[in-house]
């Protein structure tokens, strides 16, 4: 059992979802700060000073935070479209890789083989 675990984990399919699990995790933190830091301070500049956080509306006893509900809206937003740049941008690189010409294969020595037998078949016929 121990054996088929290791097989199990030592798959390239695993360790690359590892990879992208805790690449993920990275990349949302750093999004979350551009998002926290950078690209909300500038909407509330330019909507008067609005911080969307700030914002609720007072129903009875429950406060509904609207405002994180529109950050997490624009989170979303952001996170998306930079993965959809990055997807975009590895797309575009594989494309060029494929569209890359590439030399037929050198025949091998059964097929250098079967066309000169060919080609003195071909010469045979003709005579």
């Amino acid at each position: 059992m121990f054996k088929e675990f290791k097989d199990f984990i030592s798959r390239g399919n695993v360790v690359d979802l590892a990879i992208a699990v805790v690449l993920g995790g990275a990349f949302g933190a750093i999004v979350k700060s551009l998002v926290d830091d950078l690209i909300m301070p500038l909407i509330g500049i330019l909507l008067g000073g609005v911080d969307f956080t700030s914002l609720t509306i007072q129903v009875g006893d429950a406060t509904l935070a609207y405002g994180n509900f529109i950050q997490a809206i624009v989170n979303f937003l952001i996170i998306a479209f930079s993965i959809f740049l990055i997807v975009r941008a590895y797309n575009n690189t594989k494309k060029k890789e494929e569209a890359a010409p590439t030399a037929p294969p050198e025949p091998s020595t059964e097929e250098k083989l079967l066309a000169e037998i060919r080609d003195l078949l071909k010469e045979k016929s003709s005579m």
